[in-house]
């Protein structure tokens, strides 16, 4: 069994895809043979430029604004992402926020905004695809989570709870739908080399026992592994450089 999943004929929507991780995600979903829906909320220009980047690999794809934490919103984007390209075969809920704040400056506002994007958007999401995958009998769900769903963290408690709950939503979802052929795990990367950890990217390298911050793609890699692996179901995959057993 090859750990890289042979996706050709498949369709995958990739969540907060037109940068960062989301990117190396959709980009590697389409070199193993998907065609990609990549969603974004705001940057219309770079999602563009993602599915261009899928669409030179051979693969089908369109860039598909939503706001992923609004419920009509992800009916709309479901609605167009089939009529694109077919029925949702694999999800990869990536969409997130990270409002870095302290314990005094954190605000109901702040906690409410990223539990809604972080977590609601990956139940909103699942809930819209997993009827389809029942169906045809065949789907791959992974959430990316990140360390701080059993760890300290950098940002602040409210994203501990948000990835915590994703982490907790895996595992309810893989429990409920491992009849139906549909798998559902976490990945759960720590200090990887995008805009968010960049103002620290130096003190936070220094950090991380293999002395480097990680990349999207391996992070993609691990995404990709945990698709092709039809008996892995409800777990959560660590990728952080050795970071949360040193």
């Amino acid at each position: 069994m090859s750990i890289v999943p042979d996706l050709s004929g498949r369709v995958a929507l990739v969540t907060g895809a037109s940068r960062g991780i989301g990117k190396a995600i959709a980009l590697a979903l389409a070199e193993a043979g998907a065609d990609v829906a990549v969603n974004y909320r705001e940057r219309s220009a770079e999602a563009e430029a993602v599915a261009a980047a899928i669409r030179s690999l051979g693969r089908r794809s369109a860039a598909l604004g939503a706001d992923v934490s609004e419920g009509a919103a992800v009916a709309r984007m479901l609605a167009s992402a089939e009529a694109a390209l077919g029925p949702i075969d694999v999800l990869v809920n990536n969409a997130g926020v990270a409002l870095s704040r302290s314990l005094e400056e954190l605000t109901e506002a702040d906690f409410d905004r990223t539990i809604a994007v972080n977590l609601k958007s990956a139940f909103l999401c699942t809930q819209a695809v997993w009827p389809g995958m029942r169906a045809r009998r065949w789907g791959r769900i992974v959430n990316i989570s990140s360390g701080a769903a059993r760890g300290a963290g950098v940002v602040g408690t409210h994203y501990n709870a948000s990835k915590a709950g994703m982490e907790g939503l895996t595992r309810g979802y893989a429990a409920r739908l491992v009849k139906d052929g549909i798998t559902v795990n976490a990945v759960a990367p720590s200090l990887i080399a995008t805009e968010m950890i960049a103002p620290h990217r130096i003190a936070n390298a220094a950090r991380i026992p293999v002395g480097r911050l990680g990349t999207g793609e391996e992070v993609a890699s691990a995404v990709l592994m945990v698709i092709a692996n039809a008996y892995m179901t409800g777990q959560t995959v660590p990728v952080n450089g050795g970071l949360h057993f040193n």
